[in-house]
């Protein structure tokens, strides 16, 4: 064999012990647990013989604590980049068959490699996150790129997006880069995502925890709100970033991909009739976002946390747009400190990356106990009007039905920079609910009264008449066009198509940044 030959033979040879990660037993390992491998989890996410591999060679250069006997290349992540339906993508893949996918130096200078050239090349991160932690054998080493990849993660933050599957555990450090990044996508049965782990918990705080109930998905996609998505399988996940991506462009210097769309066979009139029954009748308005926009288009993010408002994307003639809704059939379509939460993130994604949003406003005046109180529902609604205010797509709102107080204000009304507002004829707008405004206004007198519910009713009338009904707000401007229910989807593709042009003309202001009440 010729030197040339034998050079080549040691480079295939480096090549298949790469690609093996921890070894046969290790893998077998990870299938057992109905995982997949970190190399399946790219073949299956990208175009089919698309990737492209970065330092499939690199090894750990730790010593202490027997490292130099556990040496693998690649150290326990693949890192590269591939297309998905063509378009091009970074993605990282931590190995949990090489030392538990913990995160050493050289692991997280990988990671922190395809950040920058993802930033240089405008395009997409996904991580697939199998991770024990922070390797402890390499001590600081590992702390230092965990926080180089922090900071990229801020760096990328509104101009690339960045999307995790958290595949195993994703423990310590490695909990952090996700909540980061743009959506978390978790998989039940083998996602867990948590500061420390149960036996941690259990040492130091001395509380008895599963897996499941500290950082399991159905935890994080119900309770904490870390998880946008929850998925059965790895398989799913990976349609589901597919799906994902076909809403948001490239970069935020980009607008997002028009396609032809296809009308809903939803019937509009079914739900028109249970909304107009009566100003109080809880209703779910998924149903009525599946008659509006394209067929099947509707993506919803954190479906099931803070039900009582409803996010997501969709396509309306073919254009990507963000919604914002209310549901009335959740907790009566109120704004509470989570639904605040979840909106004004989304907000803020969506006029990051130029998608237009058009939100449906059916909430009561906003009512806070004492829990909500002292969970700082002021500071966290707050969010909701600065998001609004402060982006610069274009803002297009529906008033389906109630429409009062502080809730009117900050679901995108014209007051907070809406370019244009419309209103069912079955809005009300107002300070207060009519039935609230009346027994405030004629308390005295109708206690007084003969004749109480006549006097009431004559009252509530007048109200009506006089203040809440989308005429008045009309009348000053406040609502652009009162319109038929059935012509909600012509209007709101009329207006997409007049404001995707938009051009943000703000006024200089010296200052850094503006300071949100997070």
């Amino acid at each position: 064999m010729n030197d040339i030959d034998r050079k080549m033979k040691e480079l295939m040879e480096k090549r298949e012990l790469a690609k093996h990660g921890g070894g046969k037993e290790r893998i077998e390992k990870q299938h057992k647990k109905g995982k997949l491998t970190a190399r399946e989890r790219i073949d299956r996410l990208l175009d089919s013989g698309s990737f492209n591999e970065i330092g499939m060679l690199v090894t750990h250069r730790a010593k202490d604590f027997d490292m130099d006997k556990k040496v693998f290349y690649g150290d326990g992540v693949i890192t590269g980049y591939g297309t998905i339906n063509g378009r091009l993508v970074y993605v990282y893949a931590q190995d949990f068959t090489v030392l538990g996918g913990s995160l050493g130096e050289m692991h997280g200078k990988k990671i922190a490699h395809i950040y920058d050239l993802a930033i240089k090349s405008g395009a997409p991160v996904i991580g697939l996150i199998d991770s024990s932690g922070a390797r402890i054998q390499e001590g600081i080493d590992s702390l230092a790129s965990y926080g180089e990849i922090f900071h990229r993660n801020v760096l990328a933050s509104g101009f690339i997006p960045q999307i995790s599957i958290i595949c195993g555990p994703s423990a310590g450090g490695a909990s952090y880069s996700p909540a980061l990044q743009d959506f978390i996508i978790m998989v039940k049965n083998i996602s867990y995502l948590f500061v420390t782990g149960p036996k941690v918990v259990k040492t130091e705080l001395g509380e008895e925890v599963t897996s499941e109930e500290l950082g399991g998905g159905e935890m994080h996609a119900t309770i904490s709100g870390t998880a946008h998505f929850l998925v059965d399988s790895e398989e799913e996940a990976f349609e589901l970033i597919r799906k994902l991506l076909s809403y948001i462009p490239q970069n935020s210097m980009e607008s997002p991909e028009k396609i032809d769309g296809t009308p809903s066979d939803r019937d509009l009139d079914d739900i028109i009739a249970l909304i107009a029954k009566d100003v109080d009748n809880p209703y779910d308005v998924h149903l009525l976002l599946q008659a509006i926009f394209d067929r099947d288009s509707f993506l919803e993010v954190f479906k099931s946390y803070a039900k009582n408002v409803v996010i997501g994307f969709a396509r309306i003639d073919g254009y990507s747009v963000g919604v914002v809704a209310n549901n009335p059939a959740y907790n009566n379509g109120y704004l509470n400190s989570d639904a605040a939460d979840k909106i004004a993130r989304f907000v803020r994604f969506c006029d990051a990356f130029n998608i237009p949003i058009i939100t449906f406003v059916d909430t009561p005046h906003p009512v806070a106990g004492k829990e909500e109180a002292e969970k700082g529902v002021v500071r966290h609604g707050a969010k909701i009007i600065y998001a609004y205010s402060e982006s610069t797509i274009p803002k297009i709102t529906v008033i389906i039905r109630r429409a009062f107080g502080g809730g009117y204000l900050a679901m995108s009304s014209k007051h907070i920079g809406a370019d244009i507002v419309y209103a069912w004829p079955t809005a009300q707008i107002a300070v207060l609910p009519p039935k609230a405004a009346v027994e405030i206004l004629y308390g005295r007198k109708l206690s007084e009264a003969e004749d109480r519910e006549a006097l009431y009713k004559a009252y509530l009338n007048e109200y009506i008449e006089k203040i809440s009904n989308p005429y008045v707000a009309a009348a000053r401007g406040y609502v652009d066009e009162v319109i038929r229910p059935g012509e909600t989807r012509f209007k709101l593709i009329k207006a997409i198509e007049s404001l995707v042009e938009k051009k943000a003309l703000e006024p200089w202001i010296n200052k850094k940044h503006s300071n949100m009440p997070l």
